[in-house]
């Protein structure tokens, strides 16, 4: 995987490394309180064919070997949200490290719009399957930094941003890199207008603050490498959908039409049933294995 750090800018700022998944474009970060070594794993990717519908483990495992050679100890296993283009590697993460799993404490309202979906009423418990739900404005320790929590729903009506001591934000499918835009909203519970407001309350934390966005696919224009680091600033200025003060009409236009040429990922019908458990298959049956539910004509 393509990896890069991002250096601590001082005693309140973390060290965040990001690894690029080229099967899905897909950010994963380590974030580090340097005074401590105490890190958090966040958006940690499982590796996953869909024509096959085998899991393994290499991506995950290249980060958790990254962990233990710079000799981190991992205080959280965290998401931003139930992923539709790949497979969460938290459950996994846990038996590894021994440490907490997090997400949004809204993913209970998104397990119950997929458990329509899937026609599989009662089977999720968010509640069961992760050790702590957070909800807007919570705050929590990594090492000595302090971690706050916004609600920045929009791509999924449960969606989080992880803001890391003084000036690191994890932003997920919220913005993409600055010189791509944002992330799509049309996924069932997801909203261009509450996408919106969540980029103007991430745009309103100070010039500085070191933005880590979810994806990024293949690079545009001249760029040849990944990227996915820019400040508020940047963003504010620069991004071509909402940069310069661009109003909700005008976004939302851009961002519904643009939905309106998208497919469904590869992925994502697996991967609810799978994120929505926490990272876990679905109970084996009684040949001993698991099985997926796809819904037929549903989208």
């Amino acid at each position: 995987m393509f990896s890069r750090t991002s250096a601590s800018q001082g005693p309140n700022s973390p060290t965040v490394t990001g690894f690029h998944d080229p099967a899905t474009g897909s950010i994963q970060y380590v974030v580090v309180d340097e005074a401590t070594r105490k890190a958090a794993l966040i958006d940690v990717v499982l590796d996953f064919d869909p024509a096959s519908a085998r899991i393994t483990t290499k991506s995950a495992q290249e980060i958790v070997d990254f962990v233990r050679d710079e000799g981190l100890s991992v205080e959280w296993i965290l998401d931003t949200h139930p992923h539709a283009d790949h497979l969460m590697a938290s459950a996994w993460l846990k038996e590894q490290l021994n440490a907490p799993t997090a997400i949004g404490t809204r993913v209970r309202d998104i397990a119950k719009l997929w458990e329509r979906l899937y026609n599989t009423p009662g089977v999720f418990d968010p509640d069961r399957d992760f050790d702590r739900l957070f909800k807007d404005g919570d705050s929590f320790k990594l090492g000595d930094l302090d971690v706050r929590v916004m609600l920045s729903s929009g791509h999924t009506l449960g969606s989080i941003t992880y803001v890391v001591g003084d000036d690191a934000a994890f932003v997920h499918d919220t913005f993409m890199h600055v010189d791509v835009g944002t992330s799509r909203a049309d996924f069932p519970g997801g909203s261009s207008s509450e996408l919106y407001d969540s980029l103007q309350a991430i745009l309103a934390l100070p010039d500085s603050t070191r933005l880590f966005v979810g994806h990024d696919y293949p690079p545009v224009g001249d760029r040849q490498d990944p990227a996915w680091e820019a400040t508020a600033a940047d963003h504010r200025a620069n991004n071509p959908h909402v940069g310069g003060g661009v109003s909700r009409e005008a976004f939302m236009k851009t961002r519904d039409d643009r939905d309106a040429t998208l497919g469904l990922p590869a992925r994502i019908l697996y991967a609810l049933q799978f994120n929505l458990r926490g990272g876990r298959l679905p109970d084996a049956e009684n040949d001993g294995n698991s099985y997926f539910k796809i819904p037929a004509n549903r989208f």
